[in-house]
């Protein structure tokens, strides 16, 4: 049993991304010998986790799979380019190199000229010292030829100190050019997968092979585009795709999950919890102490956890599919996949709370009308002017109602002023804090403008837990009576405005609290 030299390829026919990785199938045709046989099929991207491996055969014939592994190696860097396909750094690195030759070889025949001429000046003092050891007397020719060595010991080293430090401007130079091809042109070795597939077929012929496995380095997230025209909104839902598995995804089936994969874990351990009951004090008995605190509404749901992020699916596991074959490179990019639209009816209204921002904001309500869950994540709003920001879709289920804000509106002003006073009264030992809250609304409309928008204020009103503590709404005092006030304690109010009016809110509660109460 040998394996086949050449690999057969195995693309990729099915995505399913979860939330940080991907599920990845492949199928090919395979033509057989009867007989045990091993394969090599590929290449594939190396980050593929080997133990979630699995293979399938479909043949008319009985067909088995023995083993099924992944086998990765480093294949080497890629031959050199002959010269003439070199690139303009190359040539010109192999210019430098050239030249640094050159100039060597230039400063090895200086330094032997150099040497020559020591010789020579020293053979000359020798025969001046021998002629006038015989009294010879040559003094005009002696120094002649002294100072014609000189000379030349001179220029040629002053050739020789130019040549040495073109010498070291080329070694920089070069080093330069040799780092800029490295970092430019040289090529990593590369992890290459493979997969070695050792299978027993009854008979010759063709046979199906559907493998799959997990592999990390692929993520998911929702995005919308919101378009509203009037009182139609049309919601486009994509999914944002990121993956950089080693190898590109062409024309795939692409199925989204929010499925999490987890290791099996023990449930945790029960631990005694003592429960300790004393006697309270007589000041403590004496006193409630309260507070003011601020409380979130909370909502259904599961529960968000500060710095984790992920997709919120309402606590069960949701599965989009994008309705026609996609490609995603393996660039580590984001490519936005459609999945699915619908236009719907969007009544909306002008809304602002002044206690949280000045501002009025334009929110529309819809129901979904999509068919699947719309999971929280990213809006593109889009309206009448063109891109008007972005803002956050909640988790929606099918056919529920949801709300887009889209963005402020520069025509309204709302200034808030709060004022508060405390009473006590020694009849009844009482404490009463009287807060008046007055919001001023102003329109400024364009020349030419018609027709009134109405605005919905909203102004919270503390609730009360204990029964030591009192909340009442003066509705006397009030001007205009709130429309409505929630369990919550939040009153609204729908507040006409005609182009370039004014209107004024007044909102004015009392707490009061017993003799008792502390920390009013």
């Amino acid at each position: 049993m040998s394996t086949a030299p050449k690999p057969i390829a195995l693309p990729v026919v099915a995505v399913t991304c979860l939330e940080d990785r991907a599920h990845v199938e492949r199928a090919a045709v395979l033509d057989l010998e009867a007989g045990v046989q091993r394969l090599r099929l590929g290449p594939v991207g190396a980050q593929a986790v080997d133990r979630t491996l699995h293979a399938e055969l479909t043949a008319d014939h009985p067909a088995t799979v023995l083993d099924v592994r992944v086998v990765r190696d480093w294949t080497p860097r890629g031959p050199r380019p002959s010269a003439d396909d070199d690139s303009a750094l190359r040539h010109r690195v192999h210019a430098l190199e050239e030249e640094r030759l050159a100039v060597g070889r230039r400063r090895d025949r200086l330094r032997a000229r150099l040497d020559l001429l020591g010789s020579l000046a020293a053979d000359l003092l020798r025969e001046i010292g021998e002629g006038a050891g015989r009294g010879e007397d040559e003094r005009p020719r002696w120094a002649h030829e002294l100072d014609r060595v000189d000379d030349e010991r001179d220029t040629r080293g002053e050739q020789l100190r130019a040549v040495e430090a073109r010498l070291d401007a080329l070694a920089v130079e070069l080093g330069e050019a040799q780092q800029a091809v490295y970092l430019a042109e040289d090529e990593p070795t590369e992890l290459i997968a493979h997969i070695e597939l050792t299978v027993e077929t009854a008979a010759a012929g063709p046979v199906g092979l559907r493998l799959s496995h997990l592999t990390p380095c692929a993520l998911w997230r929702p995005a919308y585009r919101a378009v509203l025209d009037g009182d139609s909104l049309t919601l486009e839902t994509d999914a944002v795709v990121w993956q950089r598995t080693g190898e590109d995804w062409s024309d795939v089936r692409l199925t989204l999950s929010t499925a999490r994969s987890t290791p099996a874990t023990d449930p945790p351990g029960l631990g005694e919890d003592r429960l300790t009951l004393m006697d309270r004090s007589a000041a403590e008995r004496r006193t409630v102490d309260v507070e003011l605190r601020e409380e979130e509404i909370g909502a259904l749901g599961p529960t968000p956890v500060l710095g984790l992020p992920g997709v919120d699916d309402g606590g069960e596991t949701r599965v989009l599919r994008a309705p026609a074959p996609v490609s995603v490179p393996g660039d580590g990019r984001a490519h936005r996949v459609p999945l699915s639209a619908f236009t719907t009816a969007a009544p909306g209204e002008y809304a602002c709370a002044p206690e949280l921002s000045p501002l009025v904001t334009q929110v529309v309500r819809f129901d979904n009308r999509s068919g699947h869950a719309l999971l929280a994540g990213p809006v593109d709003l889009v309206r009448g002017s063109g891109f008007s920001g972005r803002g956050t879709l909640d988790f929606t289920p099918p056919g529920a109602p949801a709300e887009l804000a889209f963005g402020s509106c520069d025509d309204y002003r709302v200034v808030r002023h709060a004022e508060e006073s405390r009473d006590s009264t020694a009849l009844t030992q009482r404490t009463v804090l009287t807060r008046t809250v007055r919001l001023h609304l102003s329109r400024f409309s364009a020349p030419g403008e018609r027709g009134e928008r109405v605005v919905a204020l909203r102004e919270r009103i503390p609730v009360s837990e204990v029964s030591a503590v009192e909340v009442r709404l003066r509705e006397d005092a009030c001007f205009p009576a709130p429309d409505v006030v929630d369990a919550e304690g939040i009153a609204r109010w729908d507040v006409p405005l005609p182009p370039g009016g004014r209107r004024t809110v007044t909102l004015v509660y009392e707490l009061s609290a017993s003799a008792k109460v502390t920390g009013l």
